[in-house]
């Protein structure tokens, strides 16, 4: 794959992301073995579909393609002949198999942990705050965020890090506008150590962040280059895309083009380009897609090193890569399940490479937390999920557990080429600054996609729009707000809990759909359980009075019971039956009447429902609509 970066009054260079695929050759058997795989595929599609295996075309393993939300197909299965050339080791140029080789004083990647933020429960108490990192080190933490906008300062960080070991542990600071001042802090305690400014302020709006100016950061970038340690000063904050709804493409294309402006504006202010590169580092978000994550920061790496080569300074490509697990991702109703969605993606991003991992608490979406916890339980899960993996499963001392992966040295490619047209993309506009209405347009338009998805519960969110726990105690009302500067992929559904919640409040109960099952149990139960689902995912509950006949007691006291209902059955059922059905429940009196199935179920009776439920529906939009007439 070609890559071509053209700066303003430099001339283009082009340079190789990765070889050529190997011209493997393959087995004398390999041909007729894979059309064995076509033909036991074909045999599964068969028996499903009750269809004689000569009626199933051999390339209906195509239906199994699954395409990412950048428009990369990805195959249920990958052989020998999708081999990728062999890539440079791990700790060498272009670094797509990791920044460094594992060696025994640093086994796997750092774990990280933000002290002193309203989350962690020590918000503007230095001394706390001081306990709490020094309990964290001893027990596994090994790379420090302190969080300086939300109470404590600057000249709190003398007493924050008090017994801390320096020349041991990272130490970043978000420091908001104050970021100068927490320079020559740390200046002060330290001559020699690695310090990090987070200073993010092309980024910083999109998380509604205060932050310095461009040229102001830049100031204090060139003045943290004289530093004897290394002082990094600005960060390129690719979570705040993610936050926004990019894809993983999008997401690593615009942290390139925010890094190469950062670059420009260095060595406008008088750095080298080493130097430059020296004062930048980034953050990623890490979501639980798996594979999709593990390639993604194999890219941002690869990239930025060619990006690194281009600009002529090969030997500065390293830049620090943190990763953080997403934000859009957590959900503040059913939040433990965030626990399981924080494991995948902290698996993905230390497999993927990542410098060190920070583990958000599985209450993050929650202002304060969820009620009950104590801050130190969910700092505790958040850092052993990180080291559960590290330590226990071995993953630490493996280098590049997915290197060599038919699939993932394929989807790296794939998903490199993708992130490399969002970045020339944008700088064929001018650069990030020029071209930030065009990101923020695409932003939108993928967080629609997502939404859209999430909606017609493409995309699962257990707990949310597959598996609702109604059972769960509400959130107070006062924390049903959405968190600032981040669009969840949970919102619209909690949005419509929210309305079920305060409607229990007022009425000391739920909203209540009645279900009309016909037929025998085994037969109306997959829709039954179905339409409960569905319907629970928008906080509204069912009453499921088991199978039911029109002309019977048991009928006409279920068609009384709510003034909306879902009649659910099979198809062959409605054939039979659902014309009767639908006429007695019009003549009950029954408001609303929905089938669970196709509209084709219902396509040519003389009686028709006024909706159905089913797996094509935008269920967001269909709740939202059913909760209204419910009057919540």
């Amino acid at each position: 794959m070609q890559l071509k970066v053209t700066h303003k009054g430099r001339r283009s260079v082009v340079t190789d992301v990765q070889s050529n695929a190997v011209n493997t050759s393959l087995p004398a058997d390999f041909e007729a073995n894979q059309q064995e795989w076509y033909k036991a595929v074909a045999k599964v599609f068969a028996r499903v579909q009750k269809k004689d295996i000569a009626d199933v075309p051999m390339d209906v393993w195509t239906r199994l393609v699954h395409t990412t939300a950048e428009g990369i197909d990805v195959n249920p299965l990958y052989t020998r002949a999708d081999e990728q050339a062999e890539v440079s080791a791990p700790g060498v140029f272009p670094y797509t198999r990791g920044g460094v080789n594992t060696s025994g004083d640093r086994i796997g990647w750092g774990v990280t942990e933000t002290f002193g933020g309203i989350a962690s429960g020590t918000a503007g108490d230095a001394a706390a705050t001081n306990k709490a990192i020094l309990h964290a080190l001893n027990n596994g933490t090994t790379d420090l965020v302190i969080d300086l906008t939300a109470g404590l300062r600057p000249s709190d960080l003398e007493t924050v890090l008090k017994d801390v070991l320096l020349d041991l542990v990272e130490v970043r600071v978000i420091a908001g506008k104050d970021a100068g001042a927490a320079a020559a802090e740390l200046k002060k305690l330290a001559d020699n150590a690695r310090f990090e400014l987070s200073v993010a302020p092309l980024t910083a709006p999109l998380l509604g962040a205060e932050s310095l100016s461009l040229d102001q950061a830049v100031a204090l970038a060139v003045d943290s280059a004289q530093y004897a340690g290394t002082m990094r000063t600005l960060l390129v904050d690719a979570v705040a895309f993610s936050n926004q709804g990019a894809t993983d493409a999008q997401e690593v294309g615009f942290a390139l083009a925010v890094g190469v402006e950062y670059v420009r504006a260095l060595t406008a202010a008088g750095l080298s380009v080493e130097d430059a590169l020296a004062q930048i580092s980034f953050r990623f978000a890490a979501t639980d897609d798996q594979f999709e994550q593990i390639a993604k920061f194999r890219v941002a790496r690869t990239l930025w090193s060619r990006v690194a080569e281009v600009l002529g300074a090969p030997g500065a490509a390293l830049a620090p890569q943190h990763a953080q697990t997403a934000p859009a991702m957590f959900s503040q109703r059913d939040p433990w399940v965030n626990m399981l969605r924080v494991t995948v993606a902290a698996f993905a991003a230390g497999v993927g490479g990542a410098a060190d991992v920070e583990v958000l608490p599985f209450d993050h979406a929650i202002a304060g937390g969820f009620p009950g916890t104590s801050r130190v339980f969910a700092a505790r899960i958040a850092r052993n999920t990180n080291l559960l993996l590290l330590e226990e499963s071995h993953l630490g001392y493996v280098v590049d557990p997915a290197g060599g992966s038919y699939f993932v040295e394929s989807l790296t490619q794939q998903l490199a080429e993708k992130a490399w047209e969002e970045f020339t993309a944008v700088e064929a506009a001018g650069g990030y600054q020029a071209a930030q209405a065009d990101v923020q347009a695409k932003l939108l338009a993928s967080f629609e996609q997502v939404r859209k998805d999430v909606a017609h519960r493409v995309k699962k969110v257990t707990g949310i729009n597959e598996f609702p726990n109604l059972g769960e105690k509400p959130l107070p009302a006062e924390l049903r707000k959405e968190p600032l500067g981040v669009r969840r992929w949970a919102a619209e559904f909690e949005a419509l809990r929210n309305r079920s919640d305060a409607f229990l409040e007022a009425n000391g109960k739920r909203p209540l759909i009645g279900m009309i099952p016909i037929g025998p149990l085994a037969k109306h139960n997959v829709r039954t359980g179905f339409t409960a689902n569905l319907l629970a995912s928008g906080g509204i509950e069912t009453l499921n009075p088991g199978q039911l006949t029109p002309g019977t007691e048991e009928f006409a006291a279920a068609a009384q019971a709510t003034d909306i209902v879902v009649v659910c059955g099979t198809d062959q059922e409605y054939e039979a039956t659902g014309v009767d059905v639908v006429k007695a429940l019009r003549e009950a009196g029954v408001g609303t009447i929905l089938v669970a199935g196709a509209e084709k179920s219902f396509a040519a009776a003389e009686v028709q429902p006024d909706g159905y439920v089913n797996m094509k529906i935008d269920a967001a939009s269909t709740l939202a609509d059913l909760l209204s007439k419910l009057g919540a």
